[in-house]
């Protein structure tokens, strides 16, 4: 009996080495590989390697970026060669939908199925024509898309409100993360690993708040904090590392790619703070709840849906600073237990990549 050839586009490639959406099409290739003949597009700008196949699933190679403006080219480039061999095509992100009208000139009959990923074009480092460019992308994914993707309750109302169409809600899988305890050599390393310390990791963005989290954690001289990110990237992100680094409670750390030794950060901390306030169901998040960590977070409803309203939320500094200041351990054993519960029961890889499953 012949497979049903699936084509996987819009991601920089797997092995996943960079975000959720490789995760994901990592997942979905271990998962399905003896349901479906899948191809995974991927950057050769990434993979210098080049492995001709990777979970039993073909790797194809475009020579562009995935990501930033050569991402649209790269996404329909994609399409192009999908639409030679495909019953199937899962598109993760909107960059490439532009060429969907296209497209369906060409072939009526192809499956698409498209995760318009968090809302991208309302995110603030895009400047109004990018924003604008990406929204009208999104407009043609859930016209031209068979079947749209939400990762998140608050997106799935939001593509019902706008544009009058039922999505499919699929969140992601962070069953992949694993607790590991910290080596003596980190601990020398790094001697604030022996303290209780409040953590968290990400891109040093202002949507990610991390001017709030400094703020609130400055005023708590007892709090130990670690965080991890890419502060010469931006100067929001060296301005930040400038003003804080002298204090003596904050542990400022640059980008740590080792994945074992990012385990360890993250597995160990007395509580993660999460100050993401854009794009959907953040990957980071559920990983720190499948890890079972007690989570403050930012109170968006992208947040709230994700933790189903258990974690403990904060808008401001000042609210946070309130949060920090009166947790206690009960509360702490509460929130994890609530945390993990939460993750194991909806975000686990099998149950997402046979929800997917159900769409191609």
């Amino acid at each position: 009996m012949n497979k049903k050839k699936l084509s996987i586009i819009g991601t920089v490639g797997i092995p996943a080495k960079y975000g959720g959406f490789e995760t994901l099409a990592e997942y979905l290739t271990k998962d399905l590989n003896k349901e479906y003949d899948i191809t995974v597009f991927c950057s050769s700008k990434s993979y210098p390697e080049k492995l001709d196949s990777y979970n039993n699933c073909k790797l194809e190679y475009i020579n562009l970026n995935a990501n930033g403006a050569q991402s649209i080219p790269y996404d329909i480039v994609s399409l192009i060669k999908s639409l030679k061999f495909a019953d199937t095509i899962l598109i993760l992100g909107v960059s490439g939908c532009i060429f969907l009208p296209f497209l369906r000139l060409f072939n009526k009959k192809i499956r698409i199925v498209t995760n318009i990923d968090g809302l991208e074009w309302k995110r603030d480092k895009w400047n109004k024509y990018t924003k604008s460019f990406l929204k009208f992308s999104e407009k043609l994914a859930t016209k031209y898309s068979d079947v749209v993707v939400a990762d998140n309750k608050v997106i799935q109302n939001y593509v019902r409100d706008e544009y009058k169409v039922e999505s499919e809600l699929i969140a992601y899988g962070a069953d992949h993360v694993n607790k590991v305890e910290i080596s003596t050599e980190l601990k020398e390393k790094y001697t604030f690993l022996n303290d209780k310390y409040a953590f968290t990791v990400c891109r040093i963005e202002p949507e990610n708040n991390i001017h709030i989290i400094l703020e609130a954690v400055s005023k708590n001289e007892n709090l130990t904090f670690v965080i991890i990110g890419n502060w010469d990237a931006s100067d929001y992100g060296k301005d930040l590392k400038e003003k804080y680094s002298s204090f003596t409670n904050i542990n400022i750390l640059d980008p740590i790619y080792n994945q074992t030794i990012l385990d360890q950060f993250r597995s160990n901390c007395y509580v993660y703070l999460h100050g993401h306030s854009a794009g959907g169901t953040n990957p980071s998040l559920v990983e720190a709840m499948y890890l079972g960590l007690p989570i403050l977070a930012f109170a968006v409803e992208y947040n709230k849906e994700t933790t189903q309203h258990k974690a403990l939320y904060f808008n401001s500094s000042i609210e946070l600073i309130k949060l920090l200041n009166n947790i206690n351990d009960t509360k702490l054993i509460d929130l994890s237990k609530d945390m993990k519960t939460i993750a194991e029961e909806n975000y686990n890889w099998n149950l997402i990549s046979q929800k997917y499953s159900s769409l191609f």
